[in-house]
């Protein structure tokens, strides 16, 4: 099938943008010029709205198998699409968890029937993600495995980790870290340490509880050469310590969500469960440390950790809901109105942390407008205001702070391998 997209606006350098239009063939980019008049089964007018490779998210919950209440890998890749997101790495907490070949050739068969997006699957570090019992790295891997990540509790042993970064560095593979060290945790914390949990009455969490945890990390990875990546930077000290392991040529990379970019502590009105998520907010001093470490490289991805919950879970105290909150499809336009739009962030920085620099981290070959590269799009409007709403959302959850805000930037299209995946009032 071929696709003629008319009057793109693709980012030239900097922020600024030309149109172009772009022709795609066999499932990647032809040809990008002006006034194409190619042949082609479907042409789209993108009138002048921004064209950029297709996001790319690092970080997403699924849930399926074991809660597809929540989730399910159809409804969350169509959220994904709707985001503009043409690529999701999905996190192994789900029920079996994918730590045999088994379990992860059950989901992978479900990811070919039901996504309308390219889903890459981590597989856990240790079975049962909670077990001190290393998986079989080489055998996941061969049967399509994409990293290796305990996402949801931290590995709380130096040396279990110390073999699993050994193991990884032989086979070229990435260990993925949720940071998190239980002998830190008390009471049960619902949310940061600072002076709102006092106000409400609430347990909070300590900084330390991550920071400590990547300090042990990077060392580790030092020594044994493997890639490590952080997963959802939220405190301070988190990004001096990864700022000064990139300074000793230790390979460590991480990311950071937008609601750490657009939220802190200050921001919660009382005690709802919309606002608790797991690193929870921080102070502000910790979210202007996040932006700070994203603009000058600490931190190198934006990544959502979509992470859906049913009404129910999450309609009351911050007691007894489960942490997170979803975020494919409000990244974007989230981050455009309130970063670029302010001018905190230029478009390009934005753009380039949801697609360019993800690939390049972990290798894909996607996150590029060029000539031969795989037809992963997505075009934006950004001058159209709209508002969050639940009701529009596709994925099955709407467990979020951020309904009722006002963005631009919302999705007009997505096309993954030169298909349409994704579309609002378009044709």
């Amino acid at each position: 099938m071929s696709l003629l997209i008319k009057n793109a606006a693709i980012i030239k350098n900097d922020s600024q943008t030309h149109l172009v239009d772009i022709y795609i063939t066999d499932k990647k980019i032809n040809t990008i010029g002006q006034s194409l008049n190619h042949p082609a089964d479907i042409i789209i007018d993108a009138k002048g709205r921004l064209v950029t490779p297709g996001l790319i998210d690092v970080h997403v919950h699924l849930r399926e198998p074991g809660n597809e209440y929540k989730e399910t890998i159809k409804t969350g890749t169509k959220a994904a699409a709707r985001g503009g997101f043409t690529t999701v790495c999905a996190m192994p907490n789900v029920d079996p968890e994918p730590d045999t070949v088994v379990n992860l050739e059950r989901i992978l068969e479900i990811i070919s029937q039901d996504a309308s997006v390219k889903v890459k699957q981590y597989v856990p570090i240790t079975r049962g993600l909670t077990s001190e019992e290393l998986t079989d790295q080489k055998e996941l891997l061969k049967a399509g495995a994409f990293a290796f990540t305990n996402d949801g509790v931290g590995v709380q042993t130096a040396g279990i980790m110390y073999e699993a970064m050994k193991e990884a560095a032989m086979l070229g593979t990435t260990i993925v870290a949720h940071t998190e060290d239980d002998s830190l945790l008390f009471g049960g914390g619902v949310m940061h340490e600072g002076t709102r949990n006092k106000e409400l009455g609430l347990q909070g969490m300590l900084q330390l509880t991550e920071s400590t945890q990547i300090a042990r990390d990077v060392l580790l990875a030092e020594e044994t050469g493997v890639h490590y990546h952080v997963c959802h930077v939220s405190a301070k000290e988190s990004v001096r310590v990864i700022r000064e392991a990139k300074q000793a040529g230790i390979h460590v990379t991480a990311e950071v969500t937008p609601h750490h970019l657009l939220l802190c502590e200050e921001d919660i009105p009382g005690d709802t469960s919309q606002y608790k998520m797991n690193p929870p907010l921080r102070g502000k001093e910790d979210q202007l440390a996040l932006l700070e470490g994203l603009l000058d490289g600490t931190i190198d991805v934006i990544a959502t950790d979509h992470a859906p919950h049913s009404d129910e879970e999450k309609n009351g105290s911050m007691v007894g809901s489960p942490f997170g909150i979803v975020g494919s499809e409000t990244a974007f336009s989230l981050l455009y109105t309130y970063l670029v739009k302010t001018g905190k962030v230029t478009l390009k920085k934005l753009v380039d942390s949801l697609t360019d620099i993800p690939s390049q981290v972990f290798g894909f070959d996607t996150g590029v407008v060029e000539v031969g590269a795989p037809a992963d799009l997505a075009c934006f409007d950004l001058d159209n205001e709209t508002v969050i709403r639940k009701e529009d959302f596709q994925s099955k959850a709407s467990n979020t702070p951020f309904l009722g805000w006002k963005v631009n930037g919302s999705t007009v299209f997505t096309i993954v391998d030169g298909q349409v995946a994704y579309e609002e009032g378009i044709r």
